[in-house]
C-alpha cells in the first residue's frame, strides 16, 4: 500500500511527465485502459496505483516504470543486489504487496524459472566454473544460500535475497552453508527481439509458468529434457463440466485476471475477467433456464464475434445443453435444414446482415424452433431481448444434481461440418473435448499465461473454440476478440503493438495478405509464437514471415471432429511445408489404399486409430446419422479423407482431400505442391489447384490465380506462370489452363472452397 504523501509525489511526477510528453489526459487513460475521469483522480492522488497502471502509463511516455515510482533513473549497467524486505514495493491488487526487485538496473528484460543447486562440499571449497552468455539474469533465493561470482565480486545471497546483472561479464553460482538452494533464475537472450528470444530459447532450467495452472489438476504430462511433450493422459472426472470446473474456478482462483480483451468494430474496447465471465455466464444460465431450456435442449448461437457468445456457450456447458455455433452468412434454406436436422429448440443470434430475417423466413416451417433471443439492442415481434434478460436474472448458478445433473459423456457442443456432397454432417462431441483443446493451447499455441493470446476466427466454426475458449482459459491465458465485419490485413497489424498480442494462429489465406503487406511499417515485436492452420502451409508464406519476424510458422492440423491430431508442438524444428508430427494425444497412422501403414515418402489417407484408446477431443458421432459415422470410423480407425505422406524423421507433408487430388494420364497429383510452386511469385496474391475434365488426359491441371493489386492478368502471363511450374515440378504437373479472379470462394474462417472452384 502506498502512503498519502508517496502517492501524491507519484501523482505529481506522473502529470509532470504527461506534460512534458504533450499528452492528454484522454491519451493517457487510453493507453491505461481507464477512463479519462478515473486517470486524472490517479493523477491528483485519489486512486492508490496499481503495478500494470504505472506501467502501461510509464510505457506510454517512454520511461522506466521505476522513474515514476522512485524519482531516479535505474543507474546500475552491471548488477543489483536486493536484500530480502527490500525493493520497490507497488500494490498489485487488493492484498497483495508486491516488490520489484531490480529497479536500478538498465535495460531489465524477464523470463523467470525455478532452479535447485545441490549442494557439493568440493563445489563450495573450489573456484566457481565461471561462464557468460549475451543478455541479463536475474536470481532469486527461495531457500537455503547461494554463493554467487560476478567477475572479481563475490556475493552471498540466502532465501529473499536476489541479484541481476549484465550476464555477458563472467558469473557462475554453486549452493553453500551445507544444503541445496533453490532459487528463481532469469535469463534472458540479448541482441534484437531479445524478450521474443528469451521465450522461444528457454533455458535448460526448464519453463515454469505453466506450473500449478489449473489444468494440472485433469492432465498429467511426460516431458523430456528439452521441455517437449512426449506423452499426455487425461483423469477427468464423470461429472467435469468446463463451465463449473474452469470458468468458475479461475473466478475463485484468480477474480481479477483478464480472460478476453474485446474490441466491437469501431474498436470499442472491454476487458473481461474471468469474475466477469463466471457472472455473466451464470446469468445466462438462469435466464435461459428461466425460458425453459433445460439439459440436452440444442440451442443455435449465430453470434459473429461478439462477446455474448463466451457468456452464452459457458452457460449452455453448466446448464447440460448442447451449444450449437454456426455462422451468420447462413441463408433461410440452410437455416431451415439445420434447425430441423439437429432439432433446435433455440436460437440466440446476431442482429446483423440480415440473420435474424433468415431465421423468420426458416422458422415458418420449422415448429421445432421455441425460442428466439437477439442481441444487441431491443428485440422485434417474436424475439426477446438476450441483453436485457440476463440483466435481470442473478449472477450465481449451482451446479445442478439429481435428474439435471451434467455428465462428462452427455454431449455437449455440435458443428455442422460440410463435406464435398450432400447435406452438412453434424460432428457431436461430449464435455471431454474441452480438455483435448490442451495440447491446442499449451503445447501448439504455446500461449502464455500472462500474454494475450488472438486467433483469427469467427464463432461460428470449430477453430474458434480451438483459439479463443478451451485450451487458452485451461491455461489461463487472455484471449484477444476482434469483432471486425471484413479482413483487412493493414486493420489487423497495428493491433500487435498496440494491445501487446504475445501469440498467434489464423489460417494461411490471412498470412498471404499480412506477407504482401510493407511489414516493416507495423512493429510485431510483441509476439513470441505464430501457429498456422486451416489449410497445408505453402513455404514461401513460412519463408517471409520468418524473414520479417524471425518467427517460424508453426503449422498444425486437425478437423472439426477432433482437435489438434498432427502439429509442429513446441520445442520442434519445423520443416516448412510440413504438417509437422504426430501429437501424442492420438494415435496417427498412414494407410494405404489396401489398408496397410504407409512406408515412408509413400501416399496414404491419415486416420486415428481408436482400437488401441479413445482419445480425448475426438467426437462421438455424427448426430442422428449412424451410416455416415460407420462409413469413416470402421474398422478401429477414424478415416479423415486427408491425404499425406511421412518422411524418414516422422514428419508429415499433405497432399490434398482425397477428393482434390487430380487424375491426369494416370498421374495422382496433389494440389498443394503446385500451389506452393506458384506462390514463390511476387505477383500472386493467391492461387487453388483443382483438376478439370480433359477427354484425352481424364483431367488436367487447372491454376485459379489471384493477383495483387496493380498487376493486371495476360496471357503472356499466363505463359510465365506455366513455364515458371514446369521449371521447377514435374512436367505433367504444369496448369495446362490458367484463370484469374478478382477472389477465391471461401469460408468464413479463411479456407478455400475447392469444391466451388471445380463446380
Amino acid at each position: 500500500m502506498t502512503n498519502a504523501a508517496e502517492l501524491q509525489k507519484i501523482a505529481e511526477r506522473l502529470r509532470a511527465l504527461r506534460q512534458i510528453m504533450g499528452l492528454s489526459a484522454e491519451e493517457m487513460a487510453a493507453a491505461a485502459n481507464v477512463t479519462p475521469d478515473e486517470y486524472l483522480r490517479y493523477e491528483s492522488g485519489e486512486i492508490d496505483f496499481g503495478f500494470t497502471f504505472l506501467f502501461r502509463c510509464a510505457t506510454r511516455c517512454g520511461v522506466d516504470i521505476s522513474e515514476l515510482v522512485t524519482g531516479e533513473q535505474p543507474t546500475l549497467s552491471f548488477y543489483n543486489v536486493v536484500r530480502s524486505g527490500e525493493g520497490m514495493p507497488i500494490r498489485r491488487r487488493s492484498e497483495f504487496d508486491y516488490q520489484h526487485i531490480s529497479y536500478l538496473l538498465k535495460d531489465r528484460l524477464a523470463e523467470p524459472f525455478v532452479v535447485t543447486a545441490k549442494y557439493s562440499e568440493r563445489e563450495d571449497c573450489s573456484p566457481i566454473h565461471l561462464s557468460a552468455h549475451e543478455g541479463q539474469e536475474l536470481d532469486y533465493v527461495l531457500e537455503g544460500s547461494l554463493k554467487v561470482q560476478l567477475e572479481d565480486h563475490l556475493e552471498i545471497l540466502h532465501a529473499g535475497d536476489s541479484v541481476m546483472y549484465d550476464s555477458s561479464k563472467r558469473h557462475g553460482m554453486v549452493a553453500t552453508d551445507g544444503r541445496d538452494a533453490k532459487f528463481l533464475a532469469v535469463v534472458i537472450r540479448g541482441g534484437s527481439g531479445a524478450a521474443r528470444q528469451a521465450h522461444q530459447a528457454l533455458s535448460a532450467h526448464g519453463d515454469h509458468r505453466y506450473d500449478n495452472l489449473i489444468y494440472k489438476q485433469f492432465v498429467s504430462e511426460v516431458v523430456d529434457a528439452e521441455g517437449r511433450l512426449q506423452d499426455i493422459r487425461f483423469t477427468a472426472p464423470h461429472n467435469f463440466n468446463f463451465g463449473f470446473d474452469v470458468v468458475d474456478a479461475l473466478a475463485a482462483k484468480c477474480p481479477e485476471k483478464p480472460a478476453m480483451l474485446w474490441l466491437s468494430k469501431h474498436k470499442e474496447k472491454r476487458v473481461f475477467t474471468f469474475s466477469d465471465m463466471a457472472r455473466y455466464s451464470a446469468q445466462t444460465a438462469n435466464y435461459l433456464k428461466s425460458l425453459g431450456i433445460r439439459k440436452g435442449d440444442r440451442v443455435m448461437l449465430v453470434l459473429k464475434r461478439h462477446y455474448q457468445f463466451w457468456f452464452a456457450i459457458v452457460a449452455l456447458h453448466k446448464l447440460g445443453a448442447v451449444a450449437i455455433p454456426a455462422t451468420n452468412q447462413l441463408k433461410a434454406h440452410d437455416f431451415e435444414y439445420r434447425f430441423q436436422a439437429a432439432g433446435v429448440k433455440a436460437i440466440i443470434c446476431t442482429p446483423d446482415d440480415g440473420v435474424r430475417e433468415s431465421v423468420d423466413e426458416a422458422a415458418k416451417s420449422c415448429p421445432v424452433l421455441e425460442i428466439k433471443c437477439i442481441v444487441g439492442g431491443s428485440a422485434p415481434a417474436g424475439w426477446l431481448d438476450f441483453d436485457a434478460g440476463i440483466a435481470a436474472c442473478p449472477d450465481t448458478f449451482a451446479r445442478p444434481f439429481d435428474a439435471d445433473a451434467v455428465l462428462a459423456e452427455d454431449p455437449m457442443l455440435m458443428y455442422f461440418t460440410s463435406g464435398t456432397t450432400g447435406y452438412p454432417k453434424i460432428a457431436t462431441h461430449n464435455a471431454y473435448y474441452a480438455l483435448g483443446h490442451l495440447v491446442t493451447a499449451r503445447w501448439w499455441q504455446h500461449v502464455d499465461p500472462d500474454g494475450l493470446h488472438f486467433t483469427i476466427s469467427d464463432t461460428g466454426w470449430g477453430k474458434s473454440v480451438w483459439g479463443k475458449l478451451y485450451g487458452q482459459w485451461l491455461c489461463e491465458a487472455c484471449v484477444f476478440t476482434y469483432d471486425f465485419d471484413r479482413f483487412h490485413a493493414a486493420d489487423i497489424l497495428p493491433l500487435f503493438r498496440e494491445y501487446h498480442i504475445t501469440t498467434f494462429c489464423a489460417p494461411p489465406t490471412m498470412y498471404r495478405f499480412f506477407i504482401k503487406e510493407d511489414l516493416s511499417q507495423y512493429d510485431l515485436s510483441s509476439l513470441q509464437h505464430c501457429t498456422i492452420a486451416g489449410e497445408a502451409l505453402n513455404p514461401e508464406v513460412y519463408q517471409q514471415w520468418l524473414a520479417a519476424t524471425g518467427l517460424k510458422l508453426m503449422e498444425g492440423f486437425g478437423q472439426t471432429e477432433t482437435t489438434l491430431t498432427v502439429g509442429n508442438l513446441y520445442g520442434m524444428e519445423p520443416k516448412p511445408g510440413s504438417m509437422g508430427k504426430p501429437s501424442p494425444q492420438y494415435d496417427i497412422d498412414l494407410l494405404t489404399a489396401d489398408g496397410k501403414s504407409a512406408k515412408a515418402g509413400e501416399v496414404g489417407e491419415v486416420v486415428v486409430r481408436t482400437d488401441r484408446r479413445r482419445p480425448f477431443g475426438m467426437f462421438t458421432g455424427y448426430y442422428r446419422d449412424q451410416e455416415r459415422t460407420d462409413a469413416v470410423w470402421h474398422d478401429g480407425a477414424y478415416h479423415t479423407g486427408d491425404m499425406a505422406w511421412r518422411d524418414e524423421d516422422g514428419y508429415f507433408w499433405y497432399v490434398g482431400r482425397t477428393d482434390d487430388l487430380i487424375k491426369s494420364s494416370g498421374y495422382r497429383i496433389g494440389p498443394f505442391e503446385i500451389e506452393s510452386v506458384i506462390m514463390e511469385l511476387p505477383y500472386v496474391l493467391e492461387c487453388a489447384i483443382t483438376g478439370v475434365p480433359d477427354p484425352t488426359r481424364g483431367q488436367v491441371v487447372k491454376a485459379t490465380i489471384v493477383l495483387v493489386p496493380g498487376r493486371e492478368p495476360s496471357e503472356e502471363l499466363k505463359t510465365e506462370i506455366q513455364h515458371y511450374v514446369k521449371e521447377r515440378t514435374a512436367p505433367y504437373k504444369y496448369p495446362r489452363v490458367v484463370e484469374f479472379v478478382s477472389e477465391l470462394p471461401k469460408t468464413i474462417s479463411g479456407k478455400i472452397r475447392r469444391v466451388e472452384l471445380r463446380s
